[in-house]
């Protein structure tokens, strides 16, 4: 009876671990668009999901509308578009898949568009973390890479 308790209380210890495991916390963070320099965002976990939110963007196309004053113009919701760009919530949903080291099933929204595509998220070997925003099919999107900022 004795051994039973010990291994109960192992068994117990091991589950808990894997229950609480956070390696989907690895993206947290804030992240710089690696080729265009232009974008910086911020990854949080809200429950169990991540998201993100715009935090620094390349205003140099029109400096009559720095980035502090654009909103959300371009928004299907009229609704919604006097939302500030800066700390613009643009990733939602997305979930880590353990198994497949993805971040899966999550919605990128493109405020230069007003459109909002599936998204799903990966790191690659070099650091790299892959954002990938698609249309239903995941061969009809396009990949973004980011880089960690301290």
């Amino acid at each position: 009876m004795k051994y039973f308790f010990w291994v109960v209380i192992i068994l117990s210890m091991t589950s808990f671990k894997k229950a609480n495991d956070n390696s989907g916390d690895k993206i947290i963070g804030k992240w710089v668009a690696s080729k265009e320099k232009n974008l910086v965002v911020r990854i949080f976990r809200s429950g169990v999901e991540f998201k993100a939110t715009i935090v620094w963007f390349d205003d140099s196309d029109d400096k009559s509308h720095p980035m502090n004053i654009r909103i959300d113009t371009r928004n299907p919701d009229k609704s919604l578009r006097t939302r500030k760009i800066i700390g613009l919530e643009v990733l939602t949903g997305l979930i880590y898949n353990e198994k497949e080291k993805q971040w899966q099933n999550g919605h990128i929204y493109d405020p230069s568009s007003g459109k909002t595509y599936c998204a799903k998220a990966w790191l690659t070997n070099d650091s790299c973390l892959k954002v990938r925003g698609f249309w239903h099919f995941e061969f009809l999107g396009q990949t973004m890479c980011f880089i960690k900022t301290l």
